[in-house]
Parts: C-alpha cells; structure tokens; sequence
C-alpha cells in the first residue's frame, strides 16, 4: 500500500509542475505571473536543472532560450525580454538599448548585464540525468560552444581586480539583488539624478539604492557597453564568491562535458583551478569567504548565504570546507532558524527576516548549498536541507523566499524556480 508521504509528494510534485505549465511561454518559463513577465537568466537556468531528471527536451529548450539572447562578446544577459511585455517592466528595452550595440544579438532585446553562469553546471545536470542519452549528447554538443564563449567574456572583460576572479558591476548581476553586502559600495557613490524615474515625485526616496542601480545601468549604458569602462572608470566593481564559486563549478562541469562535445577538457580544469587559488588569496577571511570591494580595496565585515558558493569546488581544501560548515550550522546560520538558509547571518545588524536578500531563505540557494554538501559527501547536510527545504513550500506553496523562523512565505506566489527545483528533490522518492 502507497505511504500518506508517498501521495503527498506526488501530489506536490503535480503542482509544481502545474505553476512551470502555467508560467511556461512555450520556449521560456517566467518567474512568477505578473511582476516578472520576462525571462530571467538564474531563473531560467534553476528551472532548466529542476527540470533535467524529467524532460531533457524542455530543459534544454529553456537553455536554449535564455542563449538565443547571447551577446556576441559571450555575455549571456539576466534579462531575455518577451516582446509582448517589453513595457510592463521597469527597466524594459528603451532603458538598456541593446538593439543599438553591434554585439547584441539580432532580433531580441535583451539587459547589458549578466548574471552566475551557471549555465554550464545546468548542462551538466542534465547530461547526468538524461534517460535519452542521443538527445542530451545533441543538447550537449549545440551549447557547448556558447558555454565556452561565456566564460571566455568573464575571464577577458570581467577580471577587473587583475587577481583571477570574475568582478560583478552591478547588485543584480549577483542574482542576489538586495543583499547588505552592496551597502557599502553603494553609498560611496556619489548623489545621483533622477530623470528617469517614472512614479510620482511623492513616491520618491531621494537618493535611494534604486537610484543608484539605475546610474550604474545608465553609466554603463552610456559607454556603450565598453569593459575598458568597467575596468577604468564604472564605480561598482565587486568580486563575490557566490559568482565565482559557481563559475568554478561551471569550469568543472565543462570539463566533464568536453569530451561529449569532442573537445578538450584540460583547459577548464586549469580555469577551475586559477579561480580556486584566487578565491582562496583574494575572498577567504576569518574562515568565510568574503566579498572584495574592489573600488574600496577592502573585504566586507558581513557574511551571507554567498559565502558558501565555493563550496561547489569539489576541490576546495578540507580544513575550508570544515570551517564553512561550522559557520554554516551555527547560531548565525541554520543553528538558530528554523528552515535554511537565512541569506544573511542573523547576527548582523542588517539582517531582516522580511527584506528578500537581507534575512529570508530562497529555495535556489538551498539547493545549492545542498549540492555542495553532497560534492563534499556530507550526508547529513544533504538530508537536512533538502527535508527543509520540501518542509517550506509544503507549508507556504511555490513562494518567492521564506521567513527563516516560521517558514511563512515571501514575495511573489507560483514562483518558477521553488517549483522546478522542488521536482528536483522529489525527483528520488517519486514519480510526478
């Protein structure tokens, strides 16, 4: 006879996939109904790897999709717009101009900023699990080549700091908009104008963070896209380790796929290691990783979910990993919330439990996070956070983020990648 837990993760399962069924556009999946009716780069590509132990074809659609917006420089933008929606989002294609640069691709609009690339890792985990093994090894072969142009334009155009990392020119580049480790550089920008503001000058928060995400996209807008811009004049230039933990991993996935794509794989496994020693030298401190302000010269005092991301290097010394595993499961971490992962340690002065990246817990990085427990053979922190994490949207649905205490939902509802990266932990105990 089928266990009551059995039904009830079938049961979750099938909604799941009816919330991807419904924000599907039939080659892309938005986040969420409504507010984000565009197709999002980390979005899409968690939704590819929820996807991968169930549909080989509409996972890589979804990735495929999201590289039909690759720049020619490599650069795969965190925003592929649906041209049906272009003006529904603030900022939409008349802020970014992409149709205007020679590099953007022909016929779609798209951001000018990037985001994780964890593109590469997702093509991977859908080469693993694929049951029709021609059609991944197809799959495979097509992105491949885009996947090395992309992590071509982070090591030529992104290491701004000269030390081997990838630098992020933007809070929404990290995938992790809000985060209090963006204060800091933030206010040290100067007061910024604010001709493009839409609302209602009663809405206005004079020079608020919002201003200051729009100067940095104007500024940047405005050099034409030029990364001797970025490398000599753009004020926000950070090398986080959530970026880089994952582009390490990316480079280990690649050298995993090279030979399907008849390729060689040594060169990703030398990018892998380069960017270890320089997370090792240029992020780790007082046992995390930290991120590095490269216009301050400073690391930052706060440490956030984005800590952890280099722990997907499988290669990453024990003595570190140990270490990020205490901090981990500690009173500033798991040890006095109630779910994973708070996104900000609870210690710190800008922790807020209700604030998006500043307190709450989000099912993408809790997969993450269990991901690298489980390179690093830590059984019980994969058990742990995957229970939990299936714990949160059992009670709270396929919600935006979570309150880390009582586990009430966040933000929007039928959100894309809490659904897809549920089949994804479903995907050894049921059939949905």
């Amino acid at each position: 006879m089928e266990s009551r837990a059995a039904v009830d993760d079938a049961a979750l399962g099938r909604e799941a996939w009816s919330v991807l069924d419904a924000n599907s556009t039939g080659a892309a999946t938005v986040p969420a109904p409504g507010l984000y009716p565009h197709q999002w780069n980390w979005d899409s590509t968690f939704v590819a790897i929820g996807l991968a132990r169930w549909d080989t074809r509409r996972a890589g659609t979804e990735l495929l999709s999201l590289l039909a917006g690759q720049w020619h420089t490599g650069m795969v933008p965190h925003i592929v717009f649906q041209p049906a929606h272009e003006e529904v989002y603030f900022p939409g294609p008349a802020i970014w101009r992409s149709t205007e640069h020679r590099a953007a691709p022909h016929g779609v609009c798209t951001s000018g900023l990037t985001q994780p690339p964890l593109q590469a890792l997702a093509l991977w985990w859908v080469w693993r699990h694929a049951a029709d093994r021609d059609t991944a090894a197809a799959l495979v072969r097509r992105i491949y080549p885009m996947l090395v142009a992309q992590h071509g334009y982070l090591t030529t155009s992104r290491d701004l700091g000269g030390g081997g990392l990838a630098a992020i020119v933007h809070p929404w580049e990290s995938g992790m908009d809000d985060s209090p480790v963006w204060d800091a550089p933030l206010e040290a920008l100067p007061p910024v104008r604010r001709a493009y503001r839409r609302e209602e000058p009663s809405q206005w928060q004079p020079d608020s963070h919002h201003d200051r995400y729009m100067a940095l996209v104007l500024g940047y807008r405005d050099s034409g896209y030029d990364p001797a811009y970025l490398r000599d004049e753009h004020p926000f230039a950070v090398e986080d380790p959530m970026f880089n933990g994952i582009w390490l991993a990316s480079c280990q996935a690649l050298a995993e796929l090279a030979p399907v794509a008849g390729a060689d794989a040594g060169p990703h496994r030398e990018a892998a290691e380069r960017i270890r020693a320089a997370l090792l030298d240029r992020l780790w401190a007082d046992g995390a990783f930290r991120v590095r302000d490269l216009r301050a010269g400073r690391l930052s005092s706060i440490r956030t979910v984005g800590s952890f991301g280099p722990m997907l290097d499988a290669g990453l010394p024990a003595d570190r990993v140990a270490e990020l595993v205490v901090t981990l499961e500690s009173a500033s971490f798991m040890g006095a919330a109630g779910y994973p992962v708070p996104s900000c340690e609870i210690r710190a002065p800008q922790f807020d439990r209700s604030c998006y990246w500043r307190g709450p817990s989000w099912v993408n990085t809790n997969w993450l996070l269990r991901r690298a427990a489980a390179v690093h053979g830590l059984a019980g922190l994969v058990r742990v956070l995957g229970s939990q994490t299936l714990r949160l949207v059992r009670q709270a649905g396929f919600r935006e983020c979570f309150d880390p205490f009582d586990g009430s939902g966040r933000g929007s509802r039928d959100f894309s990648w809490s659904a897809a990266l549920t089949l994804d932990l479903l995907a050894d105990t049921v059939e949905c």
